[in-house]
């Protein structure tokens, strides 16, 4: 059987060029911020806000995904409307601008991640998800490798000139959204008449998912109370007296290694289960993060970014392709969405203590506490008994 087919061939594509449009400026957006005058805590609630924007509408069109039974529609705006949020940013620098700007990114995350990563399940198995979800996530990160060395490529030649950067962007999110006219929409089951959801479709799934589901999401959102926005690391770098494009080149190195890495824990993952390397993947972020408080050494900072890379490729797909094997593959787009959606407010909460913190205690603080935090994590996942992918699998695809 064939595992990589041509639909997930495609959407990693769509998502590589995506991707070199977004990260060209994720890691020079702190930067461009902090030479506006904007306070580390402004920038922290703003990565906040926008991933609430992102996560709640993950839930939204993830639930109305599954309701039409249509994936590319929601695909292709998704794409559409990061594309042309990119030189929005450039164009004022007035904070509500900003926010707009930046929300108006992640809101098309949020239209296109649930239907996105429910054709990826369908296009997998139960035994291969970890596999397929991991080649997904390499190619994604080989954009977050590709999109960093363009921007630092163009600082050496024009340094200070992030503005530009904006517009530059546009053109691979251009390139994004043509690869999606190649996607062919499936059918897929319906699991209501097609109407608007509401928050009370999401109260409703929450409360009749499998519990295996909710057991998992549970330690997932919990996590996310602590893992603030990796701009925190940036800045962290920054402050040791890196310049911008050192920084931004340990930012490329970090995705050099979790694209490098992705796929082959993945494979893991189907073999030896979804659960172990995730946790070990927890393991290395509370190392990490517990190291970020004590050491201002370059080369240590080299080793710890490699080694997040790591984390990152052994967490996110794997934690998307064990959700999928929790759920109905009628719901999958409505799990997925509901648990980004809760994520993202995590997210807005977790990044925005983290400024508070880092303002009023200290960047030692923030990272020594949420080090120890991810142990309590790591405890809380080992207490889980079952491992879907060993036990349960999908059995409605």
């Amino acid at each position: 059987m064939k595992v990589i087919t041509r639909t997930i061939w495609i959407l990693s594509l769509v998502s590589l060029f995506t991707d070199i449009a977004s990260e060209m400026l994720y890691p020079v957006i702190p930067v461009y911020l902090k030479s506006l005058n904007y306070s580390v805590l402004l920038i922290g609630i703003l990565e906040g806000f926008a991933e609430v924007v992102s996560g709640l509408s993950k839930g939204y069109f993830g639930n109305l995904s599954d309701r039409l039974g249509r994936r590319v529609l929601f695909v292709r705006l998704g794409y559409g409307l990061s594309a042309i949020s990119k030189p929005m940013m450039a164009m004022f620098t007035h904070p509500a601008w900003i926010f707009t700007s930046r929300s108006a990114d992640r809101l098309g995350k949020g239209v296109r991640t649930a239907a996105r990563d429910a054709m990826l399940s369908d296009e997998a198995t139960p035994k291969n998800k970890g596999k397929v979800f991991g080649f997904h996530r390499s190619f994604d990160t080989l954009g977050a490798v590709a999109g960093p060395a363009a921007a630092l490529a163009y600082l050496f030649f024009f340094p200070g000139d992030y503005v530009t950067l904006f517009y530059i962007a546009f053109v691979p999110g251009i390139i994004s959204i043509l690869f999606t006219f190649l996607i062919k929409e499936k059918a897929a089951p319906l699991t209501a008449a097609p109407a608007r959801p509401g928050f009370r479709d999401f109260t409703a799934f929450w409360k009749n998912s499998p519990d295996q589901y909710k057991q998992l999401v549970r330690g997932l959102l919990f996590f996310a109370l602590i893992n603030s926005s990796d701009m925190f690391l940036i800045l962290r770098v920054k402050g040791a007296g890196l310049s911008d494009n050192e920084a931004i080149g340990v930012y490329i190195f970090y995705n050099l290694v979790y694209a490098g890495f992705s796929y082959p824990l993945g494979r893991l993952g189907d073999r030896i289960g979804l659960k172990k390397v995730f946790i070990a993947g927890l393991v290395v972020f509370a190392v990490i993060y517990l190291s970020m408080a004590v050491t201002s050494n370059f080369y240590v900072f080299l080793a710890l970014f490699f080694i997040y890379g790591i984390y990152t490729a052994a967490t996110d797909g794997i934690s998307k392709a064990w959700i999928s094997n929790t759920i109905a593959r009628k719901d999958t787009g409505t799990a997925i969405g509901t648990y980004t959606g809760f994520q993202s407010i995590c997210a807005f909460i977790a990044s925005s203590a983290a400024g508070l913190v880092w303002v009023t205690l200290g960047h030692k603080v923030l990272f020594f506490v949420t080090g120890m935090m991810a142990i309590g994590v790591v405890i809380y996942f080992f207490l889980i008994k079952n491992d879907p992918i060993l036990t349960s699998g999908n059995k409605n695809m």
